[in-house]
């Protein structure tokens, strides 16, 4: 995952590290260790993050260039 990618959402949406960890429910010290690479984001606050920025949980991940999230069923 590519720390700048969780940075620039964070950023784009005008937040603090403090709000989104608010967000996820976490501390900000974990959310940190998310953003920073030095630990990984369990899939449940994976979920909540790109349905937050409404983005894919492989836009996060790197594993597309798309922002926008795929459609619902």
């Amino acid at each position: 995952m590519n720390k700048l990618r969780l940075r620039d959402l964070r950023e784009d949406h005008d937040m603090t590290l403090q709000d989104v960890a608010k967000i996820l429910g976490t501390t900000l010290q974990y959310y940190q260790k998310y953003e920073s690479g030095v630990r990984p984001i369990p899939v449940e606050r994976l979920e909540i993050l790109a349905d937050f920025y409404c983005t894919s949980t492989d836009y996060i991940l790197e594993r597309t260039p798309v922002r926008k999230p795929y459609p619902k069923k």
